[in-house]
């Protein structure tokens, strides 16, 4: 007699406990997202800013590539020696440098820019979607 007596209790506390649990689980859920959206957003920018710093320094490089440039053709008018010749080399390579920290700069940039949070939007899509299928299915 007392198997069963005592087991209806329990499975109705059970019950009226996992229904007291609901708000706590659902706050759980969004707390998860929202350190889920911090993560991914610190993540983009700084990628972001990443790629920004590579851009600056191919400004820092196509200054001084414009100044070396300046340089040489300042010394071919003057001096018709191979010390221009030197000049140009290191003029070129000062932009070859300037083109590979753009590249990777404007690579950083596409990676972090718009900042926005994909992957917590699609996570809060999804459990948006369980919980009217939960919704759904109870309702029945």
């Amino acid at each position: 007699m007392t198997g069963p007596a005592s087991a209806t209790p329990r499975e109705r506390r059970g019950l009226f406990q996992l229904i007291a649990d609901i708000p706590g689980l659902i706050r759980e859920l969004i707390e998860a997202e929202i350190a889920a959206l911090k993560a991914e957003i610190v993540g983009k920018l700084k990628a972001a800013g990443i790629g920004a710093g590579f851009l600056v320094t191919a400004g820092v490089f196509a200054f001084f590539a414009t100044l070396v440039l300046t340089a040489a053709g300042v010394l071919a008018l003057a001096l018709v020696l191979p010390a221009w010749a030197a000049a140009l080399i290191v003029g070129a390579a000062l932009l070859l440098l300037a083109g590979l920290a753009a590249a990777i700069g404007v690579a950083q940039l596409k990676h972090g820019v718009p900042p926005t949070p994909t992957q917590t939007i699609d996570s809060v899509k999804e459990d948006v979607r369980v919980l009217r299928g939960l919704r759904k299915r109870g309702a029945s």
